[in-house]
């Protein structure tokens, strides 16, 4: 059996990153094929695992928009033939509406949309077009001359990143990360729901709240008092309740249960932000003090701007840069996603 996969084109890698992160972390077994950025199958999947599968990602993935199940590969030669070959009768309860979706084609969407409405009319009885509340979703995606014809099972909550943007929490501060990016950062240090979750920099948490949502056990600290107490509001408003937070310096930190993964945005090269220390080295002491706080082979996943090298601090530290991925900012500054993993 094979899902199907609509991806953000908001960066040319990080949703699949994003998805192979998952995929490992949760031992889902399948074939990646990508057929073009933003469109991606998983193959081979079996009969036994297609539904907790299919539950693991749409309540995971951020940088995902739709997954489906793939019902029928066709083309646009053979598409009237296949959608009618499809035993519609197995798919679509009561109402039904069909969308679809394309990647460098110029077919038409409206003209496709009805016509296959109209084929599966022709061929399963006691049904009905709804097309504002539809019961099954049928999704066709054309990229070039192939169609691809899937069914909605689970809906993603894409509603969720527009809700959850900063400033519509309850407690807001300037320059805090947007909650795609957040659940992207959660998902590349490959957490799973029920493990525990650092964020030593938790500013209004955004990283935390992310993290929550999946089920994950969340600490937050950061050295502002004001932080850490927002934080604590937002997670509240949330309805995340499996949290600590605490006002600490970073170098201070004594976890008392070593941590399954950290996933952070710490502040780049702002003095004030550790007392004392500023550049690279803020780095370096962040580095040190979250080593011993960390499980082996633990992952962290952080942001740090394009002009510092993470690589000899890691190195020393005992850190291997796994994954780095660019995001532009603006002219002068790009942003680094790294996964970095700690070595035993």
């Amino acid at each position: 059996m094979e899902l199907l996969c609509i991806q953000s084109q908001e960066h040319p890698e990080l949703p699949l990153a994003e998805l192979k992160a998952v995929m490992e972390c949760e031992n889902i077994i399948a074939d990646i094929e990508v057929i073009t950025e933003g469109l991606v199958i998983l193959r081979n999947i079996s009969k036994e695992d297609i539904d907790s599968y299919y539950k693991i990602l749409t309540k995971r993935l951020g940088y995902t928009h739709e997954v489906h199940e793939l019902i029928k590969r066709s083309d646009a030669d053979n598409f009237d033939e296949d959608m009618a070959s499809i035993i519609w009768s197995e798919y679509i309860d009561e109402t039904f509406a069909v969308r679809v979706k394309r990647f460098n084609t110029e077919i038409d969407t409206v003209a496709t949309e009805r016509r296959s409405g109209t084929l599966i009319l022709e061929n399963c009885e006691n049904i009905k077009v709804n097309l504002s509340k539809p019961k099954t979703l049928i999704r066709v995606v054309a990229h070039q001359n192939d169609i691809y014809v899937a069914i909605e099972r689970i809906k993603l909550n894409k509603k969720h990143f527009e809700d959850s943007k900063p400033h519509k929490r309850p407690f807001f501060y300037p320059g805090s990360m947007n909650p795609k990016l957040a659940r992207c950062m959660v998902n590349l240090s490959r957490i799973k729901e029920g493990q525990l979750l650092l964020d030593p920099f938790c500013g209004t948490g955004g990283i935390l709240i992310e993290a929550g949502l999946i089920g994950c056990k969340v600490v937050g600290s950061d050295v502002y008092w004001k932080m850490k107490n927002g934080t604590s509001i937002n997670l509240n408003y949330y309805g995340i309740t499996d949290y600590r937070t605490f006002n600490l310096d970073v170098r201070e930190l004594k976890m008392y249960e070593k941590v399954d993964s950290v996933v952070t945005d710490p502040p780049y090269g702002i003095s004030t932000s550790t007392g004392d220390i500023s550049g690279d080295d803020i780095f370096r002491e962040f580095f040190k003090s979250i080593y011993d706080n960390m499980k082996d082979e633990a992952y962290l996943c952080m942001a740090s701007p394009h002009y510092v090298d993470l690589k000899p601090i890691a190195d020393e530290i005992g850190f291997e840069i796994v994954e780095q991925y660019g995001i532009k900012m603006h002219r002068s500054l790009t942003r680094i996603i790294s996964v970095i993993c700690k070595k035993i």
